[in-house]
């Protein structure tokens, strides 16, 4: 298949802007600069002349910018399906993530709020290809940190956060004590 390699910029950068995603829709792989929506639009096309399910698969590092990544692709399928307006899919999709982030993200030495959640989206299309849906999986990946971490790391947020919330009277019943140990 095809490979992008994509680097994190870590600031906004005018490529990921409407004109860009029109500019890069209907055109062939290769015909433009590499990016994430000429990888979008390959498999946007392919669905569409197969009527086969495709798979964009987003790997890389801790802070490589995965999450940003598919929130591209999804924009991408969202504004060539002619859905961006109707239904917000990635906002709809990603509204979780905040839930998502205390219970599986944790502070690595590279990354303070690294993801130890795998993500698998399925967007489902009609027969004109618009979205008509989205479902997110998640599987965690280091269950290890939940007993061990490494020098300088941290477990998953959601214990620091219980700990930090033990003297709140909504959370008494949990039996949370004073002997949480929260690290600086």
């Amino acid at each position: 298949g095809i490979v992008l390699v994509a680097i994190n910029p870590y600031e906004q950068l005018p490529i990921y802007e409407q004109d860009v995603i029109y500019a890069y829709s209907g055109q062939n792989m290769g015909d433009m600069d590499p990016h994430i929506f000429a990888v979008a639009e390959e498999a946007y096309k392919q669905m569409a002349r197969d009527e086969k399910n495709q798979s964009i698969i987003v790997s890389g590092e801790s802070g490589a910018g995965k999450t940003v990544s598919a929130k591209y692709a999804m924009r991408f399928f969202a504004t060539v399906g002619g859905s961006a307006s109707e239904t917000n899919i990635e906002a709809k999709v990603l509204a979780s993530s905040p839930i998502m982030e205390a219970i599986g993200n944790a502070k690595t030495t590279r990354n303070d709020n690294s993801s130890r959640f795998g993500k698998y989206i399925q967007i489902g299309f009609d027969k004109r290809y618009h979205i008509i849906g989205a479902n997110m999986r998640t599987y965690l990946l280091e269950k290890s940190r939940v007993v061990f971490q490494a020098e300088d790391e941290r477990n998953y947020h959601i214990f620091y956060q219980l700990c930090a919330s033990a003297s709140l009277p909504e959370f008494k019943d949990l039996g949370l004590s004073k002997c949480c140990y929260l690290p600086a």
